[in-house]
């Protein structure tokens, strides 16, 4: 019988393959150890490994960073958890001046493979400066990898894929799906590939980019526009943020001939104005309509009480593709 894992159970499966297979990988993060961390992603791996694989730090994100950054210099296959991705705001001076500029500042002679692990995202009712999305920010900080999962499948290929680069990847986890989204997992080390796209519905008339837990947003938009007015989205699970698979998402949208691109952050800056960018440099000639961004509000993440009118509802995209298709129309 297949097993099916919900994220936190796949993360902690794929932290203890790494811990077991490669003596060089330790982790680090505010209260990961006996606590198991804040969603218990690393539960009993402190009684298993113990304080010198699995360590405990101080509350301090530029020193978590920073210690992470000195152990990958020196051969060690470092993995901090930042609590929350608000949290992070702290070690950006260490993410931008040092992690990001080490191979290209030492001509190749260091590799820094450090993963960074942080849940992002809202829409579980937490307070100020725990829901963040600010992908874009890194994602724009040359290199960088940044991956988001959307499944447990995934996670757990795509964090154990992490750990063999040998450059630095910010691997954010979107905690609103971690205990709701369950998936087969098979039992053995997979990797799920760094810069590939999933293709996680085919169809003819849409090609929606997502990724994170909008994904499941966006499958259930698809459904709903299926039954109601017979479109058929073709839905492409990013993956990995940078860097992006543009020949899946070219692929897609040359059977489409329109995209629309679907994030929880704030449209302005975010992912989705370079994949339009890029999109529309490359197949300006094949698209049929704009590009559309379906995506948060430029504000911070409000209080817990009006979240759900800042994320990108199903029914929102549901809206929003109608508005688009009749614009067309006119």
């Amino acid at each position: 019988m297949e097993r099916e894992l919900n994220l936190v159970q796949a993360l902690n499966e794929a932290l203890d393959l790494l811990l077991t297979d490669d003596d060089k990988v330790l982790l680090l993060g505010q209260d990961i150890g006996k606590n198991g961390g804040v969603f218990r992603v690393t539960e009993n791996l402190f009684n298993k490994f113990g304080d010198r694989r699995v360590v405990d730090t101080p509350l301090s994100e530029a020193g978590i960073v920073g210690c992470g950054i000195g152990m990958a210099l020196n051969g060690l296959k470092p993995i901090a958890e930042i609590e929350f991705f608000g949290f992070i705001y702290p070690a950006l001076e260490q993410i931008l001046s040092h992690l990001s500029r080490l191979r290209m500042r030492t001509q190749g002679k260091y590799k820094v493979p450090l993963i960074i692990r942080a849940p992002y995202g809202a829409g579980v009712r937490a307070p100020e400066l725990h829901s963040e999305s600010i992908e874009a920010l890194l994602f724009q900080s040359p290199g960088l990898k940044v991956v988001i999962p959307s499944n447990s499948y995934d996670a757990k290929g795509l964090l154990i894929a992490a750990s063999e680069s040998d450059d630095p990847v910010i691997f954010l986890e979107p905690m609103k799906i971690y205990r709701s989204i369950r998936h087969h997992v098979p039992e053995h080390r997979y990797t799920v590939p760094l810069g590939k796209a999933n293709v996680l519905k085919e169809g003819s008339d849409i090609t929606v980019i997502s990724w994170g837990s909008m994904i499941w947003n966006v499958a259930h938009a698809a459904e709903q526009l299926e039954k109601s007015h017979g479109i058929s989205l073709e839905i492409v699970d990013l993956r990995t943020l940078y860097p992006f698979d543009i020949e899946t998402i070219q692929e897609s949208i040359r059977k489409t001939r329109r995209a629309v691109i679907v994030h929880e952050a704030p449209l302005t800056g975010g992912v989705g104005a370079e994949l339009v960018a890029v999109i529309q440099e490359r197949m300006f000639s094949e698209l049929r309509s704009p590009i559309k961004r379906i995506t948060g509000f430029d504000v911070p993440v409000p209080q817990f009480s009006i979240e759900d009118y800042y994320l990108p509802s199903a029914e929102r995209i549901v809206y929003e593709i109608e508005k688009m298709l009749v614009s067309l129309v006119r």
